[in-house]
This record gives C-alpha cells, sequence and structure tokens, in this order.
C-alpha cells in the first residue's frame, strides 16, 4: 500500500494500481531515448506488473502500531512481504520471462547483498538463482548490458514518477515535496543531458524536464481517503473497505 497523509487524512493507493499507472508511461517514451525495441513489449509488462506482487497484500491494509499510521509498502512486515515478491516475480515471469528478470532485479535493489537477516539473505539467494537461470534460457549473457541497464533505470524511473504522483499532494511546491523528488529523479538516461525532475504546475499538471516523452498526456489512478475518526470507529480495514473509491487525474507535460 501506498500511504500519503494529507490534512489529517490518508490517501491509500494499492501498489497495483501505482503499477498500471507505471506502465501507462511507457508508449510515451521517445523512440529514439529507447534501447533495445525488440524488448519493448517485455518492458511494459515488467513495469506495468512490478507490484503484482502487492494484490493479495493490499487486500486489507494493516495497522504500524509504532508510527500510528496504515502500513506502506516502505515499512510492511519483511516476511510476509518478502513471500509476496517471490510469488509476484514468479507470476510475472510467467506472462513474460523477461520482464520476471526486470522484476527480480527491482526486488533485489531495496535489500544488501549480505543482510544479516536470514529471510532477506534466503529471498536474495532465490531470486539471484531465478536470474542465473533465466539469463541462460534467454541467453542474455550475449545481451549488450546497456540494454539492460536502461530496461532497469526505465523500469524504476517510471515506478518512481508514479510514486510522485501518489506520495505528493497536488499542486505541492518543491520545498515542500516528499524529500525522495526534492533533487530530482535518481536514474539517467543517455539522451538526456540533464538529470530529470518534476515539479507541480497546478492541481492536475506536472512538468517534467528534460522532457522524455513523444508529447504530453494525462493518466489518472483511483485511490480511497480515510479519516483517523474513521479508523478510531470502525477499524483501519472496515474503514477502507466503506471508503468511496476517487480518482487522480494528471497531465505529464513538458
Amino acid at each position: 500500500m501506498i500511504v500519503s497523509t494529507h490534512d489529517d487524512k490518508y490517501q491509500l493507493f494499492t501498489q497495483h494500481n501505482h503499477s498500471i499507472l507505471s506502465g501507462q508511461f511507457v508508449p510515451y517514451w521517445r523512440d529514439d531515448l529507447f534501447i533495445g525495441h525488440e524488448w519493448f513489449k517485455d518492458v511494459q509488462i515488467a513495469i506495468r506488473e512490478h507490484d503484482k506482487a502487492w494484490i493479495p497484500l493490499d487486500k486489507e491494509p494493516i495497522w504500524n502500531d509504532e508510527k500510528e499510521i496504515p502500513h506502506s509498502f516502505m515499512d510492511y512486515p519483511t516476511e510476509p512481504k518478502l513471500k509476496a515478491y517471490t510469488n509476484g516475480a514468479t507470476e510475472v515471469e510467467q506472462l513474460s520471462p523477461y520482464a520476471g528478470y526486470l522484476n527480480s532485479l527491482h526486488f533485489l535493489s531495496f535489500y544488501k547483498q549480505k543482510s544479516t537477516d536470514s529471510n532477506i539473505s534466503r529471498f536474495i539467494s532465490r531470486e539471484i538463482d531465478r536470474q542465473n537461470h533465466l539469463r541462460n534460457s534467454l541467453e542474455l549473457e550475449g545481451l549488450e548490458e546497456q540494454v539492460v541497464d536502461f530496461h532497469f533505470n526505465l523500469l524504476q524511473f517510471c515506478d518512481d514518477l508514479s510514486l510522485y504522483i501518489c506520495l505528493n499532494k497536488p499542486n505541492t511546491s518543491k520545498e515542500d515535496e516528499i524529500f525522495m523528488f526534492k533533487d530530482g529523479f535518481r536514474q539517467k538516461f543517455s539522451g538526456l543531458r540533464q538529470q530529470m525532475n518534476a515539479h507541480w504546475i497546478n492541481e492536475e499538471i506536472i512538468k517534467v524536464s528534460p522532457f522524455p516523452f513523444k508529447a504530453s498526456f494525462k493518466v489518472s489512478i483511483p485511490y480511497v481517503e480515510i479519516t483517523q475518526n474513521e479508523i478510531v470507529q470502525f477499524g483501519l480495514a472496515s474503514a477502507y473497505g466503506r471508503a468511496k473509491e476517487q480518482v487522480r487525474n494528471v497531465t505529464i507535460s513538458d
């Protein structure tokens, strides 16, 4: 679950809806900036389905007693999250082996290779085995490293741009944005001389520069909004189930 707190209200976005939003960016990516066009459909699947793992977990949000806020993807309990990641990567691999490979790379990027947590260590070992198997079966050893690096970076950029839309209140000033986006996006792409940055122009328009897309376009994502009083009165899961779905509409502009 993606949890954003604004004006004493919690806005909750499911991870899968967030990944569907991420996938909406891919068709607009400039052709001259896309490396490895023969993998385009697989990359689009990887990006659109990269949080498929969260579908069962997000059916019922759970409360974080320590932070007194609903658990988000950042602080969700480790063991069920790792199990979901494993199942999610397997499901995506069944849709497209290369997409499963990219998703596995994405999940492993969250963890240090030498973890003292045995659950994390086992997860890392299993995913490395998956990646080795897929590299061999897909004959990726002959694929230029820059191709895989681009696809992986594109997945993570689309993921971050979607998070930017979900976590920031529309029309937020740059200085008030979530910390992870204040200095721009972390990914760098060949053909773009500068680091990409984004900021809200108004309630529904986000300007991205330098602009990596073919033209301006509109996207949307559903979410629900609940108050602390509703959680106290009904409980988190019930309050979430009772909440009316809303939609955030955004135009990505140059």
